[in-house]
């Protein structure tokens, strides 16, 4: 059998190790389709499955990454065949079935999207899984009936994965963007992405919920959570929505029913992991051609090899991340 190399975890006394190990294609879980991957990228889930008290990993040893895009090998699915270009992502991909930290992935048919027109490889993990979450929680709002004229839309966490993706596709479908980030030196970052307004974590929570403030937003996409979230909810405006979708700042949300019987404010919850297939395959079409970011590239924080993984794990834990870590395999 064909040798690889993978990244593997493993936990010795609560600790979580990673290496670089030979693999052959036996070690590989059960699939349909053997994947030659191309791309990886870092996620806060690859971050933390790589701490002891993650609670990601469910078995060791384990091979992580949560998305990955590469070229089909073999297939037992008639949809797919040799050659094929595909994109992988969510599902137990990272978190109980062998991930994308591998040159070689075995996947089920029913979690892989065919590539599609207008991205490749490398963008369609430019993107990953942030980018995708981002997606979703943009076409939410516009389902739900937000238009650019409506008024300005609050992204959280503007600097991170989502965030990133979020502000980027909000100004290119001509909506005014106010990007909220707890780092001073990512102002031209965010305004090339398209901010029009920069604010501080503290413009937007600053250490006090109110049941109800001034309404400032149209809508809001939140990848932050905890009190960060139940103060958007009370700052937007009338009939106005939050697409929600991450828990940096907790699980905890400490509202009140106000912001949803005065002012008609609708929560909406975004889940990447398990959403319908048919909705994931409109969400990548959509980001290959009305969603999709000008200049992908400038996305990519850092592009690293397999080898240089496990010194960047970390660094969305620690809160470092602006854009995409983009693995090349």
């Amino acid at each position: 059998m064909q040798n690889f190399k993978a990244l593997v975890l493993t936990k010795e006394e609560e600790q979580v190790h990673s290496h670089i190990k030979t693999l052959t294609l036996d070690d590989l879980p059960q699939g349909d389709v053997l994947i030659k991957v191309h791309y990886s990228g870092i996620n806060y889930k690859d971050s933390l499955a790589s701490i002891p008290n993650g609670n990601i990993v469910k078995a060791y040893p384990f091979v992580p990454g949560i998305d990955l895009a590469g070229t089909v090998v073999t297939s037992d699915n008639p949809r797919f065949k040799s050659g094929d270009e595909v994109i992988a992502t969510s599902y137990e991909i990272g978190v109980s079935h062998y991930g994308g930290y591998s040159e070689y992935a075995r996947i089920p048919a029913d979690w892989i999207v065919p590539l599609p027109d207008g991205l490749t490889l490398k963008e369609a993990m430019i993107i990953g899984t942030a980018g995708f979450t981002a997606a979703l929680s943009v076409k939410k709002l516009i389902d739900s009936g937000l238009k650019p004229q409506d008024g300005p839309v609050l992204v959280t966490g503007a600097t991170g994965g989502v965030g990133s993706f979020a502000v980027s596709i909000l100004s290119t479908l001509g909506y005014e963007v106010a990007a909220s980030s707890g780092k001073s030196s990512s102002a031209t970052y965010l305004t090339n992405l398209g901010a029009t307004t920069l604010l501080t974590r503290e413009d937007v929570y600053n250490g006090k919920v109110k049941a109800l403030a001034k309404g400032k937003w149209a809508a809001a996409v939140d990848s932050v959570g905890g009190e960060t979230l139940a103060s958007v909810l009370s700052q937007l405006q009338y009939g106005g929505s939050v697409a929600a979708s991450g828990l940096t700042a907790g699980t905890a949300v400490p509202t009140t029913v106000f912001p949803f019987i005065l002012r008609g404010v609708n929560l909406l919850g975004i889940d990447s992991v398990y959403c319908p297939m048919s909705l994931r395959n409109e969400t990548w079409r959509l980001l290959a051609t009305t969603f999709k970011p000008y200049q992908l590239e400038d996305f990519i924080q850092k592009e690293i090899s397999l080898n240089d993984v496990p010194n960047h794990l970390p660094t969305l834990l620690e809160g470092k991340a602006q854009g995409r870590i983009l693995i090349k395999l």
